[in-house]
C-alpha cells in the first residue's frame, strides 16, 4: 500500500510537471488554466504570477496561497506538499506547488489540489480477510484524512491520532512519547497492543519521507489464520510454478501485446493533450477576436449619441438667432455629450464592463433631467426612422431619488436605441416611467416599460438575449449594426442596483422590456421658499385626461401649492370665476377699463386688484383642448401677468400659434416640478433682462489674467479663446517647468490664477505645482491653481488636491463651472 500511495504521488508530481511546462509555452496561460475542466483527481488548478500575491483559478475564483500550509516542508519529487485541509467541496484534499519556468527564469507558480478519495480507488478493498484496521494520517496536523474502503468499520471517534488512542485504549506514557519520536523523525514503528480485548499488532508506516503515515491494526488472530491460508496455497503455488514453464510463451505474448496497448495508450493520451492545447488556443484565439470585434463595433454605441450631437449642432446653426431654440439646442447638444463622455469612460474600462464589476455611484438625480436626457437622444433616432416616440409618466409621488443617473441613463439607451434599431420605419416605441405601490416610505418603487411594435424575437433568442457578444440574427435584422454587449451590461448593472429586468417579445408583433427598480427618497426635497419667493400660491390645471392631472397633483403636494384642476374650457372659467369670489372675501374688484385691457371688457379685474391663481397650466392634448381659442378664453378672462404653461410635447408644431398670445410659454410634457422651477426661473430671468437697467453686467472674468500650462496646442487655442470672449487675458506655457519659470518671474499679482494641465512633458502639473507652492514669494502659497485635465476619475482629483491644487476641473471645459470655481477662489478687488 505504501508502494501504491507513493506511486500516485509520484505520478501526479510528474504530471504537473509537464503541464507547468506547457503553460510556460502559452501565451495567455491564465485562459488555459480558467478552461482546464476539474477530474476525479486534480479538483482544483490555480496559477499565481511572479510578484503577485492573487491568481486565477479554473473554478472561476480569486486565488490565493495564503492558506495553504507548506511550513512542513514536506515534497513529492522535489515539489512542496501542502498540509490537508478541508476543501470547498468538504473533502480532505492536499495541494502541490509546481514551479513555472520560462528561458531559466520563474514567471509563476502552478498550484493543483488533490483529493485524498482517489487513493482509495487505487488501493485494495481490505486484507486480512476485513479484520484490519486501516487509516491514512496527515503527519503534520495528526488528523485521520482517509479511511479506504473494506478496511474495517470506521469508530466515529477516530478523527485524528489522539481519538485513535483513545477510542482504542493506547494510553501508556512511554508508548505515545515513542510514537511520537518516530513520527517527528519519519520511521515506522510496530507495537502489540490489546484492541477491544483482542492481541493485535498495531502499525505506523511513514509514506512518502513521512509526510503522510499508514496507521491501524492487524488481530494476531488474523495473522495467524493468514500463516495458515498462506500454508495451504504454497501447494497451489508449487503447482503453478510446474505450469509456468508451459506458459511462458503465452506470457510472452501476452507481455508483447501489454507494452503494444501501454504504446497505444500512451500515444491516445498525447493525442488527447495536443487536442487540449489546440483547444485551448483557440479558446485563446476566439477571446482575442471578441474583444476586437467589441472594440470595432462600439462605434455604433458611440455614434448614438454623436448623431444627437452633430444634429442639434447643424439647427443650431440653422436658428442661431433665435435665443430660446438656441438654449434648447445647447441643453440638448450638452445632455448628448454627456452621455458620450460616459461611453467613453467605459471604453476605457472594457475590463470593467467585461467581469460585470461596475461600481456606482449613488447621488441625488431628477426624474426630469433622466427624462429630458433620453428623451434628447432617442426622439430625434426615432423620428429619423419616421416612428412614433410616446413618452408617459404615471404614478410618481417624488422625482428627486438618489441613484447612479448616469447607469440608469445607459440602460434606458440600451433598451430604447435596441427599440428604434429593430423596429422598422413607420413603427411606433412606447417609454413608460410607471409608479408602484411603495414596500418602504422611504424608497420609491418604479418600473420602466419600453415596449415596441417591431420585428420581435425568437424564443430561443430571448433564452440568450442577456449574454455577452449575442445578436439576433435574421435576413432583416443583420444590416443593424451592435456590439452584442448591451443586453449584457444592461442585465449587469439592474441587478446591481438590486432590480430585475425581464422581456417578453414574438415575432413580427414587437417586444416588452420591463425594469423594475427601487430608488431610496432624499429628505426634506420641498421647497416651499421657492414659491414664495416666486409668489406663486395656487394654480388652475386644465386637463382633459384625469389620470394625468391626479398625477401632477401628487407631484404638487409637498410644495404647499394650491392646485385645482378642470377637465375643459367651461370649468376652467367657472374655477377662475369661483376663485376670485373666494378670494376676494366676497367683494369683486372691479373690471379694467378698456383703454388698460386692450378694449377687452370680458376682463374679470384689475391688475391691483386681481386674487384668483397666479399661474395657469393647460394641456396641449386635452378632450376639448389642444387649440389656441381656448387658450385665448382664458387670457381674455385673466390679467396678462398671470403666465399660461401649455403641457406639451417638443414635437408638437400645432402650439406656436398659442405662443403668440401674451405671457404663454411651453413646458414639455411630462411633468416634472424640477422642470416646472426651471421654466418660471426662465420666465423670472427674461423678464429681468426686459427690466434690467442700463450698464448692469452678469458676473464675468473681465479683466482677469491666467497662466496657463498646457501642452497641446488645439486644448491651448481653445481656453484661449473661451477666455478671450470672456474679456479674460491668459498667457499659455508648455510644460510645468515653463510655468514655475514664468510664474517665478512675474510680479506679484501680474495672474489671478493659474489653470494646470497634468499630463505634459519635462514636468507634470503635479510637481509644479508642488514647486510653485515652496516659491520664496508672498503669493506664492496664495494663488488659485486649477487642474485642468482629462484624467477626470476619483483618485485623479484626491491627487490633485494633495499636490496643492486648489479645485480639479475635468475636461472637456465647462466655462460655466470654471467661472463658478474661480469666483470663489478669486477675491478681485475692482
Amino acid at each position: 500500500m505504501k508502494g501504491t500511495i507513493e506511486a500516485i504521488l509520484l505520478n501526479e508530481a510528474e504530471f504537473q510537471k509537464l503541464i507547468a511546462q506547457e503553460i510556460a509555452d502559452l501565451e495567455d496561460p491564465e485562459r488555459f488554466v480558467c478552461a482546464y475542466d476539474m477530474n476525479q483527481t486534480m479538483v482544483k488548478m490555480s496559477l499565481i504570477f511572479s510578484g503577485e500575491e492573487e491568481g486565477v483559478s479554473n473554478t472561476g475564483d480569486l486565488f490565493t496561497a495564503e492558506e495553504l500550509d507548506f511550513s512542513s516542508g514536506g515534497s513529492v519529487d522535489g515539489l512542496p506538499i501542502s498540509q490537508s485541509y478541508i476543501n470547498y467541496m468538504g473533502t480532505w484534499a492536499y495541494t502541490i506547488k509546481c514551479p513555472v519556468e520560462k528561458d531559466g527564469q520563474e514567471i509563476a507558480s502552478l498550484y493543483i489540489e488533490y483529493v485524498y478519495d482517489a487513493l482509495d480507488r487505487s488501493l485494495p478493498d481490505g486484507f486480512y480477510n476485513g479484520q484490519a484496521m486501516l487509516y491514512i494520517m496527515d503527519t503534520q496536523s495528526e488528523r485521520l484524512v482517509l479511511k479506504p474502503k473494506g478496511m474495517g468499520e470506521r469508530d466515529a471517534g477516530h478523527l485524528n491520532l489522539e481519538d485513535f488512542y483513545r477510542a482504542n485504549n493506547i494510553q501508556e506514557e512511554s508508548l505515545r512519547a515513542e510514537v511520537e519520536e518516530c513520527v517527528k523523525n519519519g520511521d515506522n514503528i510496530l507495537f502489540y497492543h490489546n484492541i477491544q480485548g483482542k492481541s493485535a499488532l498495531n502499525y505506523m508506516w511513514a509514506v512518502n519521507e513521512g509526510t503522510i503515515y499508514l496507521i491501524g491494526y492487524v488481530p494476531i488472530g488474523a495473522i495467524q489464520q493468514e500463516g495458515r491460508t498462506v500454508n495451504q496455497n504454497i501447494f497451489i503455488v508449487i503447482m503453478v510454478m510446474l505450469v509456468a514453464f508451459f506458459l511462458c510463451c503465452t506470457l510472452y505474448y501476452l507481455n508483447q501485446r501489454q507494452q503494444e496497448r501501454l504504446r497505444r495508450e500512451r500515444e491516445a493520451e498525447r493525442e488527447i493533450h495536443n487536442q487540449r492545447l489546440a483547444e485551448a488556443l483557440q479558446a485563446a484565439q476566439i477571446a482575442s477576436n471578441s474583444k476586437t470585434t467589441f472594440l470595432s463595433n462600439m462605434s455604433h454605441d458611440i455614434r448614438t449619441p454623436m448623431n444627437a450631437v452633430l444634429g442639434f449642432t447643424t439647427l443650431l446653426a440653422k436658428d442661431a438667432e433665435d435665443p430660446v431654440k438656441v438654449r434648447e439646442y445647447t441643453k440638448k447638444i450638452t445632455a448628448s455629450g454627456q452621455h458620450l463622455l460616459s461611453l467613453i469612460n467605459d471604453v476605457l474600462d472594457v475590463s470593467k464592463i467585461e467581469s460585470g464589476k461596475v461600481v456606482l455611484t449613488v447621488e441625488e438625480f431628477t426624474l426630469n433631467d433622466l427624462v429630458s436626457s433620453v428623451d434628447t437622444i432617442i426622439r430625434p433616432m426615432a423620428q429619423a426612422r419616421a416612428q412614433s416616440f410616446h413618452l408617459e409618466v404615471t404614478g410618481i409621488k417624488h422625482e428627486y431619488l438618489l441613484g447612479d443617473e448616469t447607469r440608469i441613463n445607459q440602460i434606458l439607451i440600451n433598451l430604447l436605441s435596441n427599440s428604434v434599431k429593430y423596429t422598422p420605419e413607420g413603427g411606433n416605441i412606447w417609454f413608460r416611467i410607471i409608479g408602484l405601490k411603495q414596500r418602504s416610505s422611504q424608497y420609491e418603487h418604479i418600473r420602466i416599460e419600453v415596449e415596441d411594435d417591431g420585428y420581435g424575437m425568437t424564443p430561443e433568442y430571448l433564452e440568450t438575449i442577456f449574454d455577452a457578444f449575442t445578436r439576433a440574427e435574421n435576413s432583416t435584422t443583420n444590416k443593424v449594426q451592435g456590439t452584442g454587449l448591451g443586453m449584457a451590461i444592461t442585465k449587469n448593472i439592474v441587478e446591481l442596483m438590486g432590480g430585475t429586468i425581464d422581456v417578453t417579445s414574438e415575432v413580427d408583433h414587437g417586444t416588452l422590456f420591463r425594469v423594475e427598480l427601487e430608488f431610496r427618497i432624499p429628505e426634506g426635497r420641498a421647497d416651499r421658499q421657492f414659491w414664495e419667493k416666486n409668489r406663486i400660491s395656487s394654480i388652475l390645471l386644465v386637463d382633459g385626461d384625469a389620470e394625468s392631472a391626479e398625477n401632477i397633483q401628487v407631484l404638487m403636494k409637498d410644495t404647499g401649492i394650491h392646485v385645482d384642476t378642470a377637465s375643459g374650457e367651461e370649468e376652467a372659467l367657472r374655477h377662475i370665476r369661483e376663485y376670485h369670489r373666494k378670494d376676494s372675501s366676497g367683494e369683486e374688484s372691479q373690471p379694467r377699463s378698456p383703454e388698460d385691457s386692450g378694449g377687452n371688457d370680458s376682463q374679470l379685474q384689475s391688475l391691483e386688484g386681481y386674487s384668483g391663481y397666479d399661474l395657469i397650466l393647460l394641456d396641449w392634448n386635452g378632450a376639448d383642448l389642444g387649440s389656441a381659442h381656448t387658450a385665448e378664453k382664458l387670457r381674455e378672462t385673466i390679467p396678462y401677468t398671470v403666465p399660461i404653461l401649455f403641457l406639451a410635447s417638443y414635437d408638437d408644431t400645432r402650439i406656436e400659434e398659442a405662443l403668440r398670445i401674451e405671457n404663454t410659454e411651453m413646458l414639455a410634457k411630462p411633468f416634472f416640478v424640477s422642470a416646472f422651477k426651471e421654466k418660471i426661473m426662465e420666465m423670472q430671468n427674461d423678464k429681468q433682462e426686459e427690466t434690467a437697467p442700463e450698464g448692469a453686467e452678469d458676473v464675468t472674468l473681465e479683466g482677469l489674467h491666467f497662466l496657463a500650462a498646457e501642452d497641446n496646442e488645439i486644448n491651448a487655442e481653445i481656453l484661449q479663446e473661451i477666455l478671450s470672449i470672456e474679456g479674460a487675458g491668459c498667457e499659455v506655457v508648455e510644460n510645468g517647468q515653463m510655468a514655475i519659470e514664468r510664474f517665478s518671474n512675474a510680479a506679484e499679482g501680474e495672474f489671478d490664477a493659474i489653470l494646470m494641465d497634468v499630463q505634459m512633458p519635462v514636468m507634470n502639473g503635479y510637481d509644479a505645482t508642488r514647486a510653485i507652492r515652496v516659491l520664496e514669494r508672498k503669493d506664492a502659497r496664495t494663488i488659485p491653481i486649477i487642474a485642468m485635465t482629462a484624467n477626470a476619475f476619483a483618485e485623479d482629483e484626491k491627487e490633485a488636491l494633495d499636490a496643492g491644487m486648489n479645485v480639479h476641473l475635468a475636461k472637456p471645459i465647462d466655462i460655466d463651472l470654471l467661472k463658478k470655481v474661480i469666483k470663489q477662489c478669486i477675491k478681485k478687488t475692482p
